[in-house]
């Protein structure tokens, strides 16, 4: 299975946007743990958000708590990242991945996209 992110951008600080990572050559089989990861300039790879494939069970970074949603659309085979409220801090590269274990460390995934630009300005 490979993993394709997208919807990066420029985007005002205060403005939205939703980074879609579609699953492309298989599916996600149901134990899988789809996570989004970010490295802003100069930074260390950090955890952003995760979800489970099958359940409604999610988890947040405090930094994106409140202002980021994760989903996922089975049938599309796609896992969303919701950005409202963004800042200029928000300013990173953005990764989806794929695990099987419910963590927030970048060792623990197996599976990377290949990255989506998002810029917030001031």
């Amino acid at each position: 299975v490979q993993l394709q992110a997208s919807g990066g951008g420029l985007v005002q600080a205060g403005g939205s946007l939703r980074l879609p990572c579609a699953a492309t050559s298989g599916r996600i089989y149901s134990s899988a743990v789809m996570a989004w990861f970010r490295r802003a300039p100069g930074k260390e790879r950090e955890f952003v958000a995760l979800t489970r494939w099958s359940r409604d069970s999610t988890n947040y970074a405090d930094s994106v708590e409140g202002r980021f949603t994760i989903s996922r659309d089975s049938a599309k085979n796609t896992v969303y990242l919701q950005m409202n409220s963004l800042k200029p801090e928000d300013t990173a590269i953005y990764y989806c991945a794929r695990g099987s274990q419910w963590a927030v460390q970048p060792d623990a995934y197996f599976s990377w996209g290949q990255g989506t630009l998002v810029t917030v300005s001031s």
